[in-house]
């Protein structure tokens, strides 16, 4: 290739066009410092002395840093069977919704299924109707998952919007796969589990941290449900935290050793055991998101868009 053959394929940038990506990068940043701050904000709380925290003054830099607020936070009674609830409710409740989704997805793209288009319409009617929170209480109490743990799991398996992404992914693939695997003699299980999961993989990526997502956040279902503390997950007992912190806190600082409790810097306060176990419960679920964000923007676009 000649000299000048790649001057004229270089792009010519002029100093507006320069002057422009400076300000579209100073605006990314604003919007990156916007949506990290309110975390970093919390953390440097968590790790500063109590007493400046709960008086407002940290904003940027931590002061009287100590760690005291995360070992008092793991001493208080309840807080590891919350976790393991909440995992075990994001773990098992994802596989069961994006197994769903990724089967009715599937099935509602065969023109064979049994009146199709009437299910998948019923399906669909579920964004836009709801019985209501009684009718659905009254359900779930004659089908005796109140305090039952899979009273978290099972009203979550089927999702209209999921299966609607799943669905309009199936479309994009073409059709040819399913055709060549019918002429091999595979049946509609076998086209699913051969052919189709290996290809589905992104839109299973975004329907999993979705539900992930919904599942640990989830507390509602547990004010209505249930009544046996060894069921509550980690948000519920974030939000008991936020309504009884001041009690929390006084628990806290009884179980420290007595000259712990009587420094004033780290004895904990309503404000250390709010940010404290948000921070406790929200990481998890961030860690998440990085292993799945690959699969994540591919599998949203062309969910979202082809169809």
């Amino acid at each position: 290739m000649s000299k000048e053959t790649v001057r004229k394929t270089k792009m010519h940038h002029s100093f507006g066009d320069n002057m422009l990506g400076v300000v579209c990068y100073i605006i990314f940043a604003l919007c990156a410092l916007v949506c990290i701050y309110p975390f970093y904000y919390i953390f440097i709380n968590t790790i500063s002395a109590n007493d400046l925290s709960a008086r407002g003054v940290i904003l940027f830099w931590p002061k009287g840093i100590h760690f005291q607020n995360y070992i008092s936070a793991l001493r208080i009674d309840g807080l590891f069977q919350a976790a393991k609830i909440s995992v075990l409710r994001t773990i098992i409740g994802t596989v069961g919704t994006v197994g769903a989704s990724a089967f009715l997805g599937f099935m509602f793209t065969q023109d064979n299924m049994w009146h199709r288009k009437l299910w998948y319409r019923l399906v669909v009617a579920t964004m836009y109707f709801n019985a209501g929170i009684i009718p659905w209480y009254l359900t779930m109490r004659n089908l005796h998952l109140t305090n039952n743990f899979w009273g978290y799991i099972f009203p979550a398996v089927v999702s209209p919007f999921y299966i609607i992404l799943t669905k309009t992914f199936v479309e994009s693939v073409p059709k040819e796969l399913q055709e060549a695997a019918q002429i091999d003699g595979a049946g509609i299980m076998k086209i699913f589990f051969r052919v189709m999961l290996p290809v589905i993989k992104p839109i299973m990526a975004t329907v999993a941290i979705f539900s992930a997502v919904n599942q640990w956040n989830s507390f509602q279902d547990t004010l209505l449900l249930v009544t046996d503390t060894k069921l509550y997950p980690l948000q519920f007992i974030l939000y008991q935290y936020l309504n009884q912190a001041s009690s929390l806190a006084g628990l806290a600082n009884t179980n420290n050793s007595a000259s712990m409790a009587a420094a004033v810097a780290t004895s904990q306060t309503p404000t250390s055991v709010r940010m404290t176990v948000t921070i406790i419960v929200v990481i998890p679920i961030i860690l998440v998101y990085p292993i799945f964000q690959r699969y994540f923007v591919k599998g949203i676009m062309i969910g979202a868009v082809k169809g």
